[in-house]
């Protein structure tokens, strides 16, 4: 089996391209300054993951063997 090398991967904040390696301490990232900065938009808020609206309001009612 040939050898082969490990796959070429873009950095998700800066695009540069880095090859995947499991020792990279700041994988997916290329370096830990866009890592940083990556974890910065999250603390500021910048990015959000979406929420689905629920559908009935039963989902959230409190089951009847919680009821007194």
């Amino acid at each position: 089996m040939a050898n082969k090398s490990p796959p070429m991967v873009t950095c998700p904040h800066c695009g540069k391209e880095h090859q995947w390696d499991t020792n990279n301490r700041f994988r997916p990232f290329c370096s830990e300054r866009c890592k940083l900065i990556d974890l910065g938009k999250w603390a500021n808020e910048e990015y959000r993951v979406e929420q689905r609206e629920q559908e009935s309001s039963e989902e959230t009612s409190i089951p009847d063997s919680f009821r007194s």
